[in-house]
């Protein structure tokens, strides 16, 4: 585990919390690994305190599960899962699109061409690992120029829990080439003012990302 310098003791509880999470939806903490309330005290420099409030949050935002007389420990992947949250992301993101066409359509385009064209680049150099930013990025712009400050957080929510099953699956080439081409499908019909089709595009991509993680993450065949 990283360790977490922490200089602000008023703020003790939220960054243990958050370096906690950021780190079980990074994959850096990985599936069934034990969370041990007095090693990662130790490990990161803290009190037993904090770790286990930031312990219990987790739990109850559902990253991880008690276990009797043993602790804690992250939560299993689960197919179901996945399927609903490229479901939920499909809905929010539509609507995120939709406000961002109305409140800042040039800039929304202009910003969705530079982070294609940069995906682009970085494939054409084998910096596949890049894209992992890249297409967050992608998906925030949309979120954040709709001007919801609400929907950023659940999209951006929603996409970080899916990393969690994504992580390998985004490394290879060809599943970033289809992200890429479903990038450029969503931009396409944003560029005409589509709105359905803006509607169509996003879910198309999800629903193409869901059988790459279907297919690597869990060794299932869904490509049909």
């Amino acid at each position: 585990m990283n360790k977490l310098v922490i200089k602000d003791s008023d703020s003790i509880r939220r960054k243990v919390y958050n370096h906690l999470r950021e780190q079980i939806l990074s994959g850096q903490i990985a599936p069934q690994q034990r969370l041990i309330e007095t090693k990662i005290a130790r490990e990161i420099g803290t009190s037993r305190t904090p770790v286990r409030e930031a312990l219990h949050n987790l739990e109850v935002e559902g990253l991880i599960e008690s276990i009797p007389r043993v602790g804690y420990r992250v939560k299993f992947l689960n197919p179901t899962e996945v399927e609903e949250i490229c479901a939920i992301r499909a809905t929010i993101e539509g609507l995120a699109a939709d406000w961002a066409m109305n409140k800042a359509p040039g800039k929304l385009v202009t910003e969705l061409k530079r982070n294609i064209a940069q995906s682009e680049k970085a494939i054409a150099r084998g910096a596949v690992k890049d894209f992992v930013e890249l297409d967050a990025q992608f998906h925030e712009s949309i979120a954040r120029l709709s001007g919801g400050q609400r929907l950023l957080e659940l999209a951006q929510t929603l996409r970080r829990h899916m990393l969690r099953y994504r992580i390998e699956s985004i490394y290879t080439l060809d599943n970033v080439r289809r992200a890429i081409d479903g990038h450029k499908g969503i931009l396409r019909a944003i560029e005409k003012a589509d709105r359905p089709g803006v509607g169509q595009a996003i879910s198309a991509h999800l629903d193409q990302s869901k059988r790459d993680i279907l297919r690597y993450a869990f060794k299932e065949n869904n490509e049909g």
